[in-house]
């Protein structure tokens, strides 16, 4: 489908890729903005995403740093991803400012709750990997480690750890979305859904397998609220689609109900 202006003429691939340089701008100058106003608490930052580790470390133990750049580099670089995160919400709002012109009424109705529930979803599953499973998988890890062994972990491979584990969580929490579109677009119904359910639940645990570390402790902390969150989107996606059918079957039964009015008096 062509996008069309408010004019309805359609526009031209040069003023495509203008308006498409224009959005990329805005998002890389907003990214930066933001890092530019975080990057003086870089360090705390990194204390606060530090934390949950910190806590379950041995009385007079500590966080290294092996690499002589690490302690400069690393919150550097988690300072950019948080400032990333942050602007989500810009990112997705000058996509929906690209596209939105060229979808209909209906589909915009549909969109824009589908859009607002993927940022909360993004970020409720990033907390909900800081505030419930880092927690216990620390503590965990804290608790089987060997005798004699002392638990002082990298700065620059922590990092890259928790990096994972939010990433993940935050993709993993942006399945209802999936699962409702694919209902909602037609690709597949709910009764196939609901049969391919044993298949999803092991597609759940191939997935937090891959995005995960390789440990069974945090594929498993992944894999579960996938498969909660598929049953969430199936049933939203059951109710949506019941109202559809609803709404039609309400407007055949008005096209195909007799017209009572007498009819006109001939003259």
């Amino acid at each position: 489908m062509s996008r069309l202006t408010d004019s309805d003429q359609e526009m031209p691939l040069v003023s495509h890729l203008t308006e498409l340089r224009t959005r990329l701008l805005r998002i890389v100058g907003a990214v930066l903005l933001l890092f530019a106003g975080l990057f003086y608490f870089s360090q705390d930052i990194y204390a606060l995403v530090a934390a949950p580790l910190r806590a379950y470390l041995p009385e007079g133990a500590t966080m290294i740093a092996t690499g002589v750049a690490s302690p400069f580099l690393t919150p550097f670089k988690l300072t950019m991803m948080v400032a990333l995160f942050l602007a989500i919400p810009i990112i997705l709002h000058q996509i929906w400012g690209f596209i939105a012109p060229g979808l209909y009424k209906h589909e915009k109705r549909i969109a824009v709750p589908l859009l607002i529930s993927s940022i909360l979803l993004f970020y409720g599953g990033m907390a909900f990997a800081y505030f419930v499973v880092f927690p216990i998988m620390f503590g965990f890890f804290a608790s089987v480690t060997p005798e004699g062994v002392a638990m002082m972990t990298d700065i620059g491979q922590y990092l890259d750890f928790v990096l994972t584990l939010f990433f993940a969580f935050g993709v993993a929490f942006e399945i209802p979305i999936a699962t409702f579109l694919l209902i909602w677009v037609g690709v597949v119904d709910v009764a196939t859904l609901r049969k391919s359910r044993p298949y999803v639940v092991v597609g759940c645990f191939v997935v937090g397998m891959v995005l995960t570390p390789p440990d069974v402790f945090s594929q498993t902390l992944l894999a579960l609220p996938m498969w909660m969150l598929f049953e969430a989107g199936l049933l939203c996606g059951s109710l949506v689609k019941r109202r559809a059918e609803q709404d039609e079957t309400d407007e055949t039964e008005s096209e195909d109900a007799p017209n009572d009015q007498p009819p006109a008096a001939q003259p």
